[in-house]
């Protein structure tokens, strides 16, 4: 009997690259690979890297190199997703040992590639990196395009991005926006739901966009309408990553009006001086950004905003700081990252002058969060007493404790409720919550 041959995954990054991770995996599997847990036991080691941002390349590197030194004589090592589309050569030289680089543009040909990196003739590695004209989303071999975490998925509607940004890489490593088709999208949904998903979380590199190349309008109002239709056993819907300019009338309606779609958006605004935000290349029109948020607070009063800011990019000033933190102080997010800027030279603002010192952006961001914590606090605080639904994610029986989320928060980068009983996993429960910290909040079922 011929031995099945394995691999081990390793996925680095944000939900969306955990997306093309799981995707690589199922193509795998369908072709008789193994998935293993320990890298020892595989003949094929593959790591699904991160190149956003200079600590998320030094980790990419790190984990590439340490499996690299104890690497056997007869596995292969590959290197995939966004470093390897950025980095080509250079990836193969800072890793020593490295067999092969596959970008994000072609994920789906891991199968074809791995062949031809085992029957190469020579030890150099070997390159599959579509040029720039390549987008990703083309021909993804029927795979489905999510990552199920527990009772939760990440469903990728859209890849790429057009959005000019001066401080991103994501249009050089994904290329354009590519919408994927609605009614594939809409059978995913279906899918999870039957397989026990109970929240699908939209996303994208830019949500808002999804549909503007295939000639839609209000293209993710529209979707997330027909979601709940197609898939009506689903509990929550919740949208992760809206471009500032483009939350359109028609999609707070849709939030405001549809029970599924969970009362909480996801708006990176990145700074809140015009200045700024010009020099970003992101929407600078400020009365703009009041007037959505009021509309969004005015339809739905209970909607929890979540944003994120850059902090120290090149040529921000003491005054431009102190707007931001103005802004904050007035607006009164519910959830707030906050990022150092980290210096990309193949982009615009790699290039710009007056780059803040690294001190001065990581103090700015340390008074930025210190702002966040308080009014998270007190946010927190005035929810004690009410009664919110949890969405169960894990227990621990021994201590008598569960872990869930609320509405108010998305997996990962937001809060948890602490509840103090036993509960399965993927139950939607009542929760008194009886008491508040910065972020979590803890309860008891009702």
């Amino acid at each position: 009997m011929t031995k099945k041959k394995s691999y081990y995954l390793l996925s680095l990054g944000c939900a969306k690259n955990t997306v093309d991770s799981d995707s690589i995996a199922q193509l795998l599997d369908e072709s008789g690979y193994r998935a293993v847990t320990e890298a020892r036991q595989a003949d094929v080691l593959i790591v699904n890297t991160c190149g956003f941002i200079g600590p998320a390349r030094e980790e990419s590197i790190r984990h590439l190199r340490a499996l690299a030194a104890r690497k056997r004589r007869h596995q292969l090592l590959i290197a995939a997703g966004c470093l390897a589309q950025l980095w080509g050569l250079r990836l193969a030289e800072a890793v020593p040992g490295l067999d092969g680089v596959i970008g994000t543009r072609r994920w789906m040909d891991i199968l074809s590639f791995i062949e031809r990196v085992r029957g190469r003739a020579h030890p150099a590695p070997l390159f599959h990196l579509p040029d720039e004209a390549t987008t990703v989303g083309d021909d993804e071999r029927g795979v489905l395009r999510a990552a199920v975490q527990g009772p939760s998925a990440y469903l990728k509607i859209a890849d790429g991005c057009r959005r000019p940004c001066a401080f991103c890489t994501i249009p050089i490593i994904k290329g354009t926006l590519k919408s994927r088709p609605p009614e594939q999208i809409l059978a995913e949904a279906r899918q999870l739901v039957e397989r026990g998903v109970r929240e699908l979380i939209l996303i994208a590199q830019d949500l808002t966009d999804y549909g503007s190349d295939l000639g839609l309008r209000d293209g993710l109002a529209h979707l997330v309408t027909a979601i709940t239709q197609a898939a009506p056993a689903l509990d929550w819907v919740r949208l992760m990553y809206a471009y500032p300019s483009a939350v359109s009338d028609r999609l707070i309606e849709v939030i405001a009006t549809n029970d599924k779609v969970v009362k909480y958006l996801d708006m990176p605004l990145q700074h809140a001086h015009p200045d700024t935000l010009r020099r970003m290349r992101r929407p600078s029109n400020m009365d703009w950004v009041y007037r959505t948020l009021d509309k969004l607070r005015r339809a739905v009063p209970e909607i929890a905003l979540r944003t994120t800011f850059i902090v120290g990019f090149p040529g921000e000033t003491d005054a431009e700081f102190d707007a931001l933190m103005r802004f904050v102080e007035e607006v009164q997010f519910d959830r707030v990252g906050v990022f150092v800027y980290s210096y990309e030279a193949d982009t615009p603002s790699g290039r710009m002058p007056n780059q803040v010192p690294a001190e001065v952006a990581e103090a700015r961001r340390d008074l930025l969060m210190r702002k966040q914590q308080q009014i998270s606090l007190a946010k927190n605080q005035r929810l004690v007493g009410q009664t919110l639904t949890a969405l169960i994610e894990g227990h621990d029986a021994q201590q008598g404790i569960s872990v869930g989320r609320t509405y108010r928060d998305a997996p990962e980068v937001d809060g948890l409720v602490l509840i103090e009983e036993t509960l399965p996993v993927g139950q939607m429960v009542p929760v008194r919550i009886n008491s508040a910290l910065a972020y979590d909040l803890i309860g008891a079922p009702v």
